[in-house]
């Protein structure tokens, strides 16, 4: 039941810095710090007056302390770390709405994060030759419910219990980037009760 190669789903590649830009933007979550550094460490050899135009925020993986973080030897412009994705995508738009042309965005981190990221982006009309993202960590999706338009986060199975309506919903790979989500389509309306077998497939 489960519907593969649609095109709306997205597809990252590995971050590279793009040195035609006046400013660095990163954002980060967990394991994405590795593939921002990676960036930097770029940045550093090929441009290294870049890095005081450079600005993070990130949110650390789970169990390293916020001061362990090892940005601060690289001369940055300005380096902000988050308990939480929420509290920095605020921090995000913010930052985003003071942005100046020739800003580069760098996106790392799970897709629900970069998803969120994204959408924000979108709405600044940032176009795809200005956004970098490279998809680190959990598979966990952002699902939407197209029946009560609730979104349940962190969902690793292809059947999932909405949040919103308790419907039991088929995680379609169809992918919103408008919702930053991925479509739900109730899976038992023909046969209600009659459910496939609930796999984790998103890990």
């Amino acid at each position: 039941m489960l519907i593969t190669g649609i095109k709306s789903k997205p597809v990252y590649a590995p971050l590279r810095a793009d040195l035609g830009g006046r400013y660095h933007l990163m954002l980060g979550r967990g394991p994405g710090a590795d593939a921002l550094l990676r960036v930097l460490a770029e940045i550093q050899r090929s441009a290294p007056p870049a890095l005081q135009k450079t600005r993070v925020l990130l949110v650390p993986d789970g169990g390293a302390p916020l001061s362990t973080v090892p940005f601060d030897h690289l001369g940055l412009g300005l380096v902000s770390l988050f308990s939480e994705a929420e509290a920095l995508l605020q921090t995000f738009r913010l930052v985003l709405g003071e942005s100046l042309m020739g800003t580069r965005l760098y996106v790392a981190g799970p897709e629900s994060f970069i998803g969120l990221a994204m959408k924000i982006a979108l709405e600044f009309d940032l176009n795809k030759d200005e956004i970098r993202a490279e998809e680190v960590g959990t598979l966990a999706r952002r699902v939407y419910c197209i029946h009560c338009r609730a979104t349940t986060e962190s969902v690793r199975t292809n059947i999932v219990n909405c949040s919103g309506c308790a419907r039991w919903l088929l995680v379609r790979d169809h992918y919103s980037r408008r919702l930053a989500a991925y479509m739900g389509v109730m899976v038992d309306a023909e046969a209600p009760g009659e459910l496939p077998p609930i796999k984790e497939v998103y890990l």
